[in-house]
């Protein structure tokens, strides 16, 4: 039995590193959650989340709401503000509409996060509205075609795929890929062939098709699309998807070549007759 100096070392000692965990203790999908289930999850001893939870509450990071607490509106606020994302979402969006017009499936953008894919965005009726997924949620990358992909692509896929393997695979339903060799031969087919179909490996009775989404460099995002099995094929639905992917990494280069460049367009002004040594 281990001893509860050997369960603390792996306990951040610094005041943000224990924040950061109780923040991570959502990813779970937990919407609100009470200070014990919070010390639970995250490590943190109770009444060290406590005070935390109290300061993320003034910071508008947590939310309380009488003995629970929740993710607080400013995260979101600051989420917006992260780069790539934000360019990605603002260009992807309108055009993702459009392929919801087209397809009548939901349509997801994804980027890997770890072993699991978050989504930054989704465009669905109220007929296909899926509860697996939201924006902002998280899925095991496994048993998702998005997330297939993105391993595929990863420059560090293998080792994400071994870390997988350590801890086993997740399961969502009966037919999401629970053997780590045949998840490596899924990704090999998904790398030669640029795309990912998956059926049944997250909801009963619905299929997702999985394209890329160069971002610049090694980076990707992933866009799919997710209906009933009978309505998601490659003959379907490839060809519509693929052409999407491709306006949303024209808009996303343009969009970031031009907050690159000076404003509008003008050279930076040349200071004349500045002193050498200031």
């Amino acid at each position: 039995m281990q001893s509860s100096a050997e369960d603390e070392v792996f306990l951040p000692n610094s005041v943000l590193g224990k924040a950061q965990l109780l923040l991570a203790a959502f990813e779970s999908g937990a919407d609100r959650l009470r200070l014990s289930e919070l010390s639970r999850r995250s490590g943190v001893p109770k009444a060290s989340a406590y005070r935390l939870a109290r300061e993320l509450v003034q910071w508008g990071l947590l939310d309380r709401h009488g003995e629970t607490y929740e993710l607080g509106i400013r995260l979101f606020h600051l989420g917006q503000r992260v780069p790539a994302c934000s360019v990605l979402r603002s260009v992807a969006r309108p055009l993702m509409t459009d392929l919801y017009t087209r397809t009548r499936a939901a349509v997801h953008l994804a980027v890997l996060d770890g072993t699991h894919v978050l989504f930054l965005e989704k465009i669905a009726g109220e007929a296909n509205v899926l509860t697996h997924s939201y924006v902002g949620g998280r899925l095991p990358a496994s048993c998702t075609a998005t997330g297939q992909l993105l391993l595929a692509l990863a420059p560090d896929g293998a080792e994400r795929v071994a870390a997988l393997a350590r801890t086993g695979l997740p399961v969502l339903t009966s037919r999401s890929v629970t053997d780590p060799g045949v998840l490596v031969q899924r990704l090999s087919r998904a790398s030669r062939q640029g795309y990912a179909l998956e059926v049944e490996g997250v909801k009963a009775g619905y299929a997702s098709l999985a394209v890329p989404v160069s971002m610049g460099g090694q980076e990707y995002g992933a866009l799919s699309v997710t209906a009933p099995v009978a309505q998601v094929s490659v003959d379907r639905c490839l060809a519509v998807l693929r052409a999407t992917a491709e306006s949303v990494e024209r808009g996303v280069a343009q969009k970031t070549a031009r907050r690159a460049s000076p404003v509008h367009g003008r050279k930076a002004p040349v200071v004349r007759g500045a002193s050498a040594v200031g």
